[in-house]
């Protein structure tokens, strides 16, 4: 063999050794489940996480549905917040009283329902977390926001907020 390829197959050899010592950088962000609860008599037809969707939320209900991903940093720092942008819908039981599904009357009843859905957008402080884990918000009443996303579960001791599920809108609520 040429001293020539001797020394590139040298090089070669010590290059992939030293690559070998190498490893991937941990990620700064990832993608987590998102999760949420109403606490109040609204219906959420839908919600984002920084434009991650969340799952349409009952009223006083929540949990046990998530959907896939808010991106959030794998460390929490002070000053992380997180885009809540969401679809109320105010009396989600009207339709008990619609005409039968499928007729004209029953099409503009539910035009005239979906006009008094409101949306909502906020800027909202993620709680600290040790641990990225599924990212929670909790629906308050005066369009208030909570979110966390920690490995803590609603209803555990550490978990940081502890809201009733059952909330009732004050009957003026304060200007934000």
């Amino acid at each position: 063999m040429s001293r020539v390829l001797i020394r590139v197959l040298w090089l070669m050899l010590i290059s992939g050794l030293a690559l070998q010592g190498c490893t991937p950088p941990k990620p700064v962000r990832l993608g987590t489940p998102i999760e949420g609860y109403s606490h109040t008599s609204a219906a959420i037809n839908w919600f984002s996480v920084n434009r991650g969707g969340g799952p349409n939320i009952s009223p006083y209900s929540g949990g046990g549905k998530q959907n896939c991903c808010a991106s959030l940093p794998v460390k929490w720092h002070p000053g992380l917040t997180v885009v809540v942008e969401w679809e109320k819908d105010p009396d989600p039981y009207a339709s008990a009283n619609w005409p039968p599904l499928g007729t004209d009357g029953y099409r503009a009843a539910y035009k005239l329902h979906a006009a008094k859905y409101t949306r909502h957008r906020a800027v909202v402080p993620v709680a600290r977390y040790e641990r990225l884990g599924v990212v929670n918000v909790h629906f308050l009443p005066c369009n208030q926001v909570a979110v966390t996303a920690g490995l803590m579960m609603p209803g555990t001791p550490k978990y940081p907020y502890h809201f009733p599920q059952k909330m009732q809108e004050p009957a003026t609520c304060p200007e934000s």
